[in-house]
């Protein structure tokens, strides 16, 4: 854990890991979504849209060695001698074929400077197979999967399409653990029908997980999406900057204090957010946090 933060934080973690600069270039690999194709739904999750988290460099028309290439670009202006991490980002990136895997991933991790691969992807999307390719990738090369959990509430996951069980979650991540390989789990907080209570108790079920890392981030109505119409034809409770830093803080205090916390806040462009528009930056935010984090625990310690 930082002492200067209070929480195990992925940047100290990272540089843990490497003796050198790390950077993720994000990769759209092409791969499409049970939630979207038919095989589960047609719709997707409610509040989905990728177009949110996909960087400029990032373009599904360009084979991964250019994607991997322009984001290279992009960054070495700035830290010429970093090394890169290729993230599969977009949609469910082990939702193909075990003979297109190998090919995708191994094309990335073949290109010069990259030495891991991160692969988010959801967790009925993984088989037996698939993991045994990537437990024995994983001897090799730094590894991460990453999976979208969202809540660990079923009526929750129902109300927003995501069409799993958190059952479902937890088994995938049992089983990619077992395997050696880092495990991530991906959470919004404040989604319709959970309260910031139901948001903090979800947090001890989270840590019982065997994850290594975690990402949370606030629920955020994004335009065009199934979630938009809902909220703007019957509004509901979105969390402000304030509120959010203190669910932030009460779910932190109920992890384990191994669990890398990778971040907290997520920021959608400008004119594709209908809601909350908070105004600060992720960086700000976080440091609002860190701030809070620090005063609560100064006043607890003068107050033991």
């Amino acid at each position: 854990m930082n002492p200067q933060l209070y929480y195990n934080d992925y940047g100290s973690w990272i540089r843990s890991q490497f003796s050198f600069r790390i950077q993720k270039i994000s990769i759209d690999g092409g791969f499409s979504c049970p939630n979207r194709d038919g095989t589960v739904s047609a719709g997707g999750c409610t509040f989905c849209d990728n177009r949110t988290f996909n960087p400029s460099y990032c373009n599904p028309a360009k084979s991964i060695r250019e994607q991997i290439q322009t984001g290279k670009d992009f960054f070495a202006r700035k830290y010429p001698t970093m090394r890169y991490l290729a993230y599969f980002q977009a949609y469910s990136n082990t939702y193909a074929p075990l003979d297109t895997l190998r090919r995708r991933y191994e094309e990335a991790l073949s290109q010069d400077g990259v030495v891991g691969i991160v692969i988010g992807t959801r967790p009925d999307c993984v088989t037996e197979e698939t993991l045994d390719y990537l437990e024995e990738l994983s001897r090799s090369t730094f590894v991460i999967v990453e999976y979208g959990i969202e809540s660990v509430d079923n009526a929750t996951l129902k109300r927003i399409n995501r069409g799993h069980t958190f059952e479902c979650s937890r088994d995938a991540i049992i089983a990619t653990h077992e395997r050696g390989i880092l495990t991530g789990g991906h959470i919004i907080l404040g989604l319709p029908g959970e309260t910031a209570e139901d948001n903090i108790r979800q947090a001890a079920e989270i840590s019982a997980l065997p994850l290594d890392i975690l990402k949370l981030h606030q629920l955020q109505i994004i335009r065009g999406t199934q979630l938009a119409e809902d909220y703007l034809s019957k509004p509901f409770k979105l969390y402000t900057a304030d509120e959010y830093i203190d669910v932030c803080i009460r779910y932190i205090e109920r992890l384990r204090k191994d669990l890398v916390l990778e971040r907290f806040v997520s920021q959608s462009p400008a004119d594709m957010l209908i809601a909350p528009k908070w105004g600060i930056k992720n960086h700000e935010f976080t440091d609002r946090l860190v701030n809070e984090l620090k005063r609560r625990r100064t006043w607890q310690g003068r107050l033991l």
